[in-house]
Protein backbone atom coordinates (compact mmCIF):
# COMPACT_ATOMS: atom_id res chain seq x y z
CA UNK A 1 0.00 0.00 0.00
CA UNK A 2 1.43 3.85 -0.99
CA UNK A 3 1.94 6.38 1.49
CA UNK A 4 2.95 9.33 1.36
CA UNK A 5 6.18 10.21 2.81
CA UNK A 6 6.47 13.99 1.55
CA UNK A 7 7.23 16.28 3.91
CA UNK A 8 5.29 19.96 3.80
CA UNK A 9 7.98 22.92 4.89
CA UNK A 10 6.48 24.30 7.97
CA UNK A 11 5.65 27.63 7.70
CA UNK A 12 5.63 29.37 10.64
CA UNK A 13 4.93 33.42 10.49
CA UNK A 14 5.44 35.64 13.01
CA UNK A 15 2.41 38.01 13.92
CA UNK A 16 3.28 41.28 15.73
CA UNK A 17 0.90 42.81 17.33
CA UNK A 18 0.25 46.33 17.23
CA UNK A 19 -0.92 48.16 20.49
CA UNK A 20 -2.30 51.08 18.92
CA UNK A 21 -4.37 48.86 16.62
CA UNK A 22 -7.19 48.72 19.52
CA UNK A 23 -6.64 52.42 20.34
CA UNK A 24 -7.36 53.33 16.52
CA UNK A 25 -10.65 51.21 16.37
CA UNK A 26 -11.72 52.19 19.78
CA UNK A 27 -11.08 55.92 18.10
CA UNK A 28 -13.00 55.38 15.09
CA UNK A 29 -15.77 53.80 16.82
CA UNK A 30 -16.59 56.72 18.96
CA UNK A 31 -16.53 59.04 15.74
CA UNK A 32 -18.95 56.90 14.57
CA UNK A 33 -21.43 57.19 17.73
CA UNK A 34 -20.76 60.81 17.10
CA UNK A 35 -21.66 60.99 13.79
CA UNK A 36 -24.75 59.16 14.44
CA UNK A 37 -25.50 62.26 16.65
CA UNK A 38 -24.49 59.64 20.49
CA UNK A 39 -27.63 57.49 19.36
CA UNK A 40 -27.40 54.23 21.58
CA UNK A 41 -27.63 50.89 20.95
CA UNK A 42 -25.40 50.66 18.01
CA UNK A 43 -22.04 49.42 19.54
CA UNK A 44 -21.42 46.22 18.09
CA UNK A 45 -22.24 47.26 14.39
CA UNK A 46 -20.05 50.82 15.26
CA UNK A 47 -16.77 48.35 16.64
CA UNK A 48 -17.11 46.04 13.75
CA UNK A 49 -18.03 49.03 10.87
CA UNK A 50 -14.26 50.53 12.61
CA UNK A 51 -12.37 47.62 13.05
CA UNK A 52 -13.30 47.20 9.11
CA UNK A 53 -11.89 50.75 8.53
CA UNK A 54 -8.78 50.80 10.08
CA UNK A 55 -7.59 47.35 9.27
CA UNK A 56 -8.68 48.08 5.51
CA UNK A 57 -6.37 50.97 5.92
CA UNK A 58 -3.45 48.65 7.41
CA UNK A 59 -3.33 46.36 4.85
CA UNK A 60 -3.94 49.22 1.64
CA UNK A 61 -0.92 50.79 3.87
CA UNK A 62 1.19 47.28 3.33
CA UNK A 63 0.24 46.75 0.05
CA UNK A 64 1.22 50.42 -0.96
CA UNK A 65 4.68 49.62 0.09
Amino acid sequence: MPTDTTRRPQTNIAIQPNPNLADQIRRRAYELYEERGREEGHELEDWLRAEEEVRGRRVRDVTAN
